[in-house]
């Protein structure tokens, strides 16, 4: 006997890489998650195309909830940079984040990576929480510095990021 979904808990979403043709739809996702900051549709186009090796989409019923895009940097090839996540109302609470991001840990383009950086704002308290919970699933604690600063790098038209690192041990890497 099948037993039926749970009325106030959501089916998780698939998540799957993305392509081309999601870039529209996951540009729109960004601009209903405010603070984040909205690219252009071609980025998120071209992210969905060029990056799709390090980036995902979490689906349900036909409808794209959730959007991580990241990539190892090109001169640390131990080091996963997550852009940005974007999770749709409808989906929160679930730890939809933390999965997209192990989602894309676990892929072989992610084999020798040892650490996931990212930035945040010092207001941003839905990512602050996210990678928090994150780094408390990858048993490390978040290494925080200022990064770009808004006099320096922003010219005062946007606030400072702070240089997020959660070192990751290969062992929790792989057993997520």
């Amino acid at each position: 006997m099948q037993h039926p979904a749970h009325p106030m808990r959501p089916e998780l979403p698939s998540l799957r890489k993305p392509v081309a043709k999601d870039g529209a739809d996951i540009w729109k996702l960004i601009r209903a998650c405010r603070p984040l900051d909205e690219n252009s549709m071609y980025c998120n186009l071209l992210q969905c195309d060029h990056f799709a090796d390090t980036c995902v989409v979490a689906q349900r019923s036909g409808e794209i909830v959730g959007w991580v895009s990241a990539y190892v940097m090109p001169n640390e090839p131990d080091t996963l940079f997550v852009w940005q996540v974007a999770v749709a109302d409808t989906a929160r609470g679930h730890g939809l984040g933390a999965l997209m991001l192990q989602n894309i840990l676990n892929r072989p383009q992610c084999k020798d990576v040892s650490r996931v950086q990212t930035t945040i704002t010092a207001d941003n308290e839905a990512s602050w929480a996210m990678f928090r919970k994150f780094g408390r699933v990858m048993g490390a604690k978040l290494d925080v510095k200022a990064y770009y600063t808004q006099a320096l790098h922003f010219q005062e038209r946007h606030k400072t990021e702070h240089l997020v690192t959660i070192p990751l041990s290969r062992q929790a890497a792989l057993a997520a």
